[in-house]
C-alpha cells in the first residue's frame, strides 16, 4: 500500500500522475515513484524516498515525456522505506513495470523458486516478486501480458491492487484487484487509475470500481474491458462520482485536520439530513425500512472495527444496550477474524470503517457472512469495498477526510450509531415516546453546540505549549466518555508522538495511579452526568498525588475548577451525546500540541489513512 495513480490517453502523463499522487498524500506514505513510456519507447522509472516533492525534485532533469504512465506512494511493509524499495518496480528485462498495494503473503516461496531459475532481485519487496513472476511466465510460456498476469495471480496468495505497463505495448495498462481498492476513470479517449476517486475527479466523474478477482484491460482507442482472473468477461458498472473539489482542498486552513475539525457541525447536519424529519422528533433510516425483519429479530449485535472506528463502536454499544436492550459486543476486527468467534444466524454484525477498505474489517465481514449473520455497514466512502460486501448499511456523509487522524468520520460514525439505536428502540418499543422525541430533538441541536465547542480553539491553542514537554499523558472518562478518553489519547499519540493512554476513571487506581506525578498531564472528561460526583473523586485522587489536571466541564460548573489546573467549558447536552461535544476540544488539543512540536499533522509518520493490509 498506499496510493495508486495511472493514466493513458493523449495528454502528457507526468503532470496528471504527480497531481494524483499529491491528492493521495492524505493516505500516508514514505516514498513515491513514477513509470512512463516515453515517445521514444523507453520505460523510465523514477523513485525517491520521502514526500512527493522529493520525487518532483529528482525528476527535474529527467525525461518525463509520454502519454502513458503509472505512479505510486508507498507505505512500507516489506523492506525499509527507501528509493530502492519504492514503486514502481522493473522486471528483469526492464520491459515491464508494476505498482502494487497490498501484501503477497507467499512472496518468499515464489522468490526462492525464481532465484533458482537465475532471476536476481533489486529490492526487498513482495511487489518485485510479482512483476518478476509475470515476466518469467511470459517468457517461459510465450503468453501475452494479460495471460501472464492471469496465470501469476492464480499463484499468489494475499491482497493486491496492481497496475502493469509493458514498453513493447505503449497503448495498454493491465490492472487487477483483490481485497485492495482500485478505480478506473473513463474520459474522452483516455483512462485514469486511482486507489480512490480523488486523483480522477479533476478529469471525469465516470468511474468503474473493480470487484475482487477482476482484471481491467485498458487500451487506448478501445472500450474498457473487465474480465475475471479466469477470463470471464464482466459487465461494466459505470458509476457517477459526486465529490466537491473544494472538500479536498484546505480552504484557507493551515492543515486539513484543522479544517476537518471545524467542518464537523456542517458534516453532522449532512449526516442527519433526510434521516431526521423537519420537526426534529423522528428518525428514519432506509435500512430499517428495507430490512425491518432482520434488524428487529436480532438477538445480539456485534460491532467490528479498528482504531477510531472501534472507539465509536464502544459508544454505539452503550447506546444500543441502553436504548434498545439488545446485548451488544464490540470486537477488534483484527482479532475477531482469527479467534474462531461464535456467530449466530440471528446476530447482526455492524462493520464500521471510514475508508470502507480496512482489510481486517473486510475479513471479519466475510467470516460473519459465512456463518449466516446479517451484516450492516457504516462507512464514509461511497462505492468502497465494505458497502459492497454488506447486506445493508448507512453512509455517514461527512465528505472526504484527508487528514490521516480521523476527526469528522468519528463524530459521523457516532451520529449514525445514535440514529440506528433510536430507530431500533422505537421499533422495539424499548423507549417511551416522550424520551425518544427528547433524544432525537437533542441530536438535532448537536451541530449548534459543536459550534460553541469550537470557540475553545483559542484557549486550547494557548494551553498547548504547556504540554509539549510531556512524555506521557493520561486521559480519563466514565460511562459514555470512557471511549472518548481512549479516542483522545489515540489522537495525541497519532500526531504528536506523545505516549498517552485512556482509562475508565475508576480503573485508574487499579494500577495507572502509580504513574501519576507532577510531570504527568491528566485530561479528565468531567461533564455533568450521573457519574459526575464519582469523577470529582477521581480528580481528587489525581491531585493528591501531584498530578496536573485539565478538565472538560459543562458550562456553569463551579465545583471542578477548585481541583483542576485548567478548565475547558462545554455546552450542556444529554449524557449519551457528550462524546460528540467533548471530542472537539480533545481533537483541538492533539492538533495544537502537535503543531507546537513541529510535527506533520496531516501525514503523521508510519500511519496510513486506508489500512488495506494486516
Amino acid at each position: 500500500m498506499c496510493g495508486i495513480v495511472g493514466y493513458i490517453g493523449t495528454k502528457q502523463a507526468y503532470p496528471i500522475l504527480i497531481k494524483g499522487l499529491k491528492r493521495l498524500e492524505y493516505r500516508g506514505y514514505d516514498s513515491a515513484g513514477v513509470a512512463m513510456i516515453s515517445a521514444g519507447g523507453d520505460l523510465n522509472v523514477y523513485k525517491a524516498k520521502g514526500k512527493v516533492d522529493n520525487l518532483i525534485e529528482y525528476c527535474g532533469d529527467k525525461d518525463v515525456s509520454g502519454s502513458i504512465g503509472i505512479a505510486h506512494t508507498r507505505w512500507a511493509t516489506h523492506g525499509e522505506p527507501s528509493a530502492r524499495n519504492a514503486h514502481p518496480h522493473y522486471s528483469r528485462s526492464h520491459n515491464l513495470a508494476i505498482i502494487h498495494n497490498g501484501i503477497i503473503e507467499n512472496y518468499a516461496d515464489i522468490k526462492t523458486k525464481l532465484q533458482a531459475n537465475g532471476i536476481e532481485f533489486r529490492s526487498d519487496t513482495d511487489t518485485e516478486v510479482l512483476v518478476q513472476l509475470v515476466e518469467y511466465i511470459m517468457v517461459k510460456k510465450n503468453l501475452s501480458l494479460l495471460e501472464s498476469v492471469q496465470v501469476a495471480l492464480h499463484q499468489v496468495v494475499g491482497a493486491y491492487a496492481i497496475a502493469i505497463v509493458d514498453k513493447r505495448d505503449p497503448c495498454q495498462i493491465i490492472a487487477a484487484r483483490k481485497q485492495s481498492p482500485l478505480v478506473v476513470g473513463i474520459g474522452e479517449n483516455e483512462f485514469f487509475l486511482g486507489s480512490d476517486a480523488s486523483p480522477i475527479i479533476d478529469y471525469t466523474d465516470k468511474v468503474v470500481y473493480l470487484e475482487d478477482g477482476n482484471i481491467a484491460v485498458i487500451r487506448l482507442g478501445e472500450e474498457l474491458k473487465v474480465i475475471s482472473v479466469l477470463g470471464e468477461e464482466q459487465d461494466l458498472k459505470v458509476k457517477t462520482v459526486d465529490i466537491d473539489l473544494g472538500q479536498i482542498e484546505k480552504g484557507g486552513y493551515k492543515h486539513f485536520m484543522l479544517k476537518e475539525i471545524f467542518e464537523q457541525p456542517e458534516c453532522l447536519k449532512n449526516c442527519m439530513r433526510g434521516r431526521i424529519n423537519v420537526e426534529g422528533n423522528h428518525v428514519t433510516l432506509s435500512a430499517m425500512i428495507d430490512y425491518h425483519r432482520q434488524l428487529l429479530s436480532a438477538k445480539r449485535i456485534v460491532i467490528v472495527a479498528c482504531g477510531t472506528s472501534w472507539h465509536a463502536g464502544l459508544i454505539g454499544k452503550q447506546l444500543i444496550e441502553s436504548l434498545c436492550r439488545i446485548p451488544c459486543e464490540v470486537e477488534y476486527a483484527s482479532e475477531f477474524r482469527y479467534r474462531n468467534p461464535v456467530v449466530m444466524k440471528d446476530d447482526v454484525v455492524i462493520a464500521i470503517s471510514q475508508s470502507g477498505e480496512t482489510a481486517d474489517t473486510l475479513a471479519a465481514i466475510h467470516l460473519a457472512k459465512e456463518q449466516g449473520a446479517f451484516i450492516y455497514g457504516i462507512c464514509n466512502a461511497i462505492g468502497a469495498s465494505i458497502p459492497r460486501a454488506t447486506d445493508t448499511g448507512t453512509y455517514i456523509h461527512v465528505g472526504p477526510e484527508i487528514g490521516v487522524a480521523s476527526t469528522k468520520a468519528f463524530t459521523g460514525q457516532v451520529t449514525v450509531l445514535s440514529m440506528l439505536a433510536l430507530c431500533l428502540a422505537a421499533e422495539r418499543n424499548t423507549i417511551p415516546p416522550e424520551l425518544y422525541q427528547q433524544i432525537v430533538k437533542e441530536l438535532t441541536l448537536i451541530p449548534g453546540k459543536m459550534e460553541q465547542a469550537l470557540k475553545t480553539n483559542g484557549q486550547i491553542e494557548n494551553l498547548a505549549p504547556i504540554f509539549t514537554y510531556a512524555r506521557n499523558c493520561l486521559y480519563l472518562g466514565r460511562g459514555y466518555n470512557y471511549p472518548l478518553a481512549l479516542e483522545g489519547a489515540l489522537k495525541l499519540k497519532e500526531i504528536s508522538y506523545i505516549h498517552a493512554e485512556g482509562y475508565p476513571a475508576a480503573e485508574m487506581k487499579h494500577g495507572p495511579i502509580a504513574l501519576i506525578d507532577s510531570e504527568m498531564p491528566v485530561f479528565v472528561i468531567a461533564t455533568r452526568d450521573r457519574l459526575y460526583e464519582k469523577v470529582i473523586s477521581n480528580i481528587q485522587e489525581v491531585r493528591a498525588r501531584g498530578g496536573r489536571v485539565t478538565a472538560l466541564v459543562t458550562e456553569g460548573d463551579t465545583q471542578i475548577q477548585k481541583f483542576a489546573d485548567h478548565i475547558i467549558t462545554l455546552p450542556d447536552t444529554l449524557e449519551c451525546f457528550q462524546p460528540l461535544i467533548a471530542s472537539i476540544p480533545l481533537q483541538l488539543l492533539a492538533y495544537h500540541i502537535a503543531v507546537c512540536k513541529g510535527k506533520d499533522v496531516d501525514r503523521p509518520r508510519n500511519l496510513a489513512k486506508s489500512v488495506t493490509v494486516e
